[in-house]
């Protein structure tokens, strides 16, 4: 078995070597294999594909650019192209699972759909496919996040979705999606759970990879046309992994292709406040019904995960990142909060590009860590960081103090109240009307 070939069952792919499967309750078994059927039938079809590959390119703006990043490679002296998901419709590449959840949730018949959320922007992406596609939306978010990410929680309301907080646990993604499967196993006649990362329950790894390989096939075809040739390396970053899963597909057949995934350091691994369960070398064991390297105790208890980003926020991971460790077809690393932070700053300043918080932790590694084996890489920049401007800027406010955004932080002009009550005007009395 190669490593780009999963171990494959009946229907679509259950398993990633031992990792993956169906650790669900007996209810949720008819609609996943509901699931597997409808999606075995529909990725085959031209006509849903079409329906899909329209929305794709007139809804949510694919094909994203792949941009080559001048001044962040002149400062590590190589060429880094960054694959813009955060152009797409909504900021980020969410949008593409969604649009396609939310298509089968049509053909199935199913006029709600639900989905968990942590950065928000899988949140947002679901209730804007509810929207477009007339169905009933209830997305399930942690309050730590909503606190995080109150825009997007906004933005969500205003498509016309629920959002329903959960106050249990860390109050962050884990808490979210329990409550969302709690959901699913009683609605499940009318209800579609459109999971957004490529973790869970068989067969949601492998459908939310087939969506979001979209952004490797692209990137591949882009880098052969911009460099004449494919990159030494491509970087992600990887909490529950489906931006990462959904580049590196592409890419799996190519040896010469070395595929990285940057997970959330937190406060460093040996604090035990991180969320790089794969860097970690921590164990397997079963979470949302899969079974994947997961944080956990002596006793199987699940424990919480922690990063600056609420979209790495997760105790575990896709599986079949778990089975690309295990063969050494990619290699994951943690980054921690304020690293991310910092980079956060750094690629804003170096490329008029604010990245999401997730990415940032991805960027870290390429600006920092030398890599003399590689000469065209290509990072996913997977959202925009528009969500985490308030959060981000308090970060590294406690990181560096009231300095850390110093240079930009001018005196106000024109505060002369002298000159304004003899009707000079502001800035020297070159006021302009």
């Amino acid at each position: 078995m190669t490593p780009g070939t999963p171990f494959t069952e009946i229907g679509s792919e259950r398993r990633f070597g031992p990792y993956g499967g169906r650790y669900v309750p007996e209810t949720l078994l008819p609609a996943l294999d509901e699931l597997e059927r409808t999606w075995a039938t529909l990725r085959e079809d031209a006509g849903f594909q079409a329906e899909l590959g329209t929305l794709l390119r007139d809804f949510v703006g694919r094909p994203s650019p792949l941009y080559l990043a001048r001044r962040i490679s002149e400062r590590v002296g190589r060429e880094v192209y960054l694959k813009r998901e955060d152009l797409n419709h909504t900021g980020a590449h969410k949008i593409n699972n969604a649009i396609g959840q939310c298509l089968i949730a049509k053909h199935m018949g199913k006029p709600r759909v639900i989905a968990e959320t942590g950065a928000g922007q899988h949140g947002v992406a679901t209730a804007t496919a509810a929207a477009l596609l007339d169905l009933e939306c209830v997305i399930y978010m942690g309050v730590e996040d909503m606190r995080r990410q109150m825009p997007n929680v906004q933005r969500m309301r205003l498509l016309g979705t629920t959002v329903q907080p959960v106050e249990s646990g860390a109050r962050t993604l884990k808490e979210a999606v329990s409550q969302a499967f709690r959901d699913w196993v009683a609605t499940v006649e009318d209800t579609h759970y459109v999971m957004g990362t490529a973790a869970g329950a068989a067969p949601f790894p492998s459908i939310v990879r087939d969506l979001q390989r979209i952004i490797g096939d692209e990137a591949r075809a882009q880098i052969l046309d911009a460099a004449g040739r494919l990159p030494d390396r491509v970087v992600a970053c990887v909490g529950g992994g489906s931006n990462a899963i959904g580049i590196f597909t592409a890419f799996l057949d190519d040896p010469d292709v070395a595929l990285l995934g940057v997970e959330p350091g937190g406060h460093g691994i040996e604090t035990g406040a991180h969320g790089a369960v794969l860097a970690g070398g921590l164990e397997a064991g079963v979470l949302h019904g899969a079974m994947t390297p997961v944080m956990q105790d002596d006793r199987g208890q699940i424990l919480e995960a922690h990063s600056i980003s609420a979209g790495l926020d997760y105790p575990a991971v896709g599986p079949q990142h778990a089975w690309l460790r295990d063969t050494g077809r990619a290699t994951y690393v943690p980054v921690g909060d304020a690293d991310a932070l910092r980079a956060f700053r750094t690629v804003s300043r170096l490329e008029g590009i604010i990245p999401a918080l997730e990415s940032s932790h991805a960027l870290h590694h390429v600006l920092h860590v030398p890599a003399p084996d590689v000469e065209i890489e290509i990072v996913c920049l997977s959202g925009r960081g528009d969500k985490d401007m308030e959060h981000a800027l308090a970060g590294l406010r406690e990181l560096e103090g009231d300095d850390a955004l110093a240079h930009t932080v001018a005196e106000p002009l024109g505060h002369d109240p002298v000159a304004d009550q003899d009707g000079d005007g502001p800035q020297d009395g070159a006021e302009i009307r």
